[in-house]
């Protein structure tokens, strides 16, 4: 049990909130839905929000979201954003794998497929908006 925890908290230490912050509100933009809930990964944990926003940057990549049924019916929408999100172009070691999300396991990978799918929708041309996020560089005194 406590080879577990030290791992959750090695994970869980590189996520990193600002980054989150800054997926979350490109995601309410470009979908024009807010979050149901402030716990990032919770908001996302169902994968409706990652299809819609599929949806959103290539029309009819996701025919069919689940929006109800018990939690096999809700994790299968993490598979059609995975599989729709390598279509677009999104490199394998970008992808989550569906425990990352569906168990919360990693959300900092999640977040960086999000950053990835924003840096393809602009090299397509993508005219919504833009994921802003500046990269803090350490500062030396």
């Amino acid at each position: 049990m406590a080879l577990d925890r030290a791992v959750k908290d090695k994970i869980n230490l590189k996520q990193d909130p600002e980054q989150d912050k800054a997926a979350r509100e490109w995601i309410e933009a470009v979908t024009g839905e807010k979050f149901s809930t402030d716990d990032y990964a919770e908001a996302l944990h169902d994968g409706v929000l990652l299809c819609k926003l599929m949806n959103k940057l290539k029309p009819g990549s996701i025919p069919k979201i689940h929006t109800s049924g018990g939690p096999m019916k809700l994790r299968e929408n993490i598979g059609l954003f995975q599989s729709a999100a390598r279509a677009y172009g999104v490199s394998e070691s970008e992808v989550f794998q569906a425990v990352d999300l569906f168990d919360k396991q990693n959300i900092q990978q999640v977040t960086l497929c999000i950053f990835a799918l924003n840096r393809l929708a602009q090299k397509q041309n993508f005219s919504g908006p833009k994921l802003n996020y500046q990269t803090k560089l350490p500062t030396y005194d």
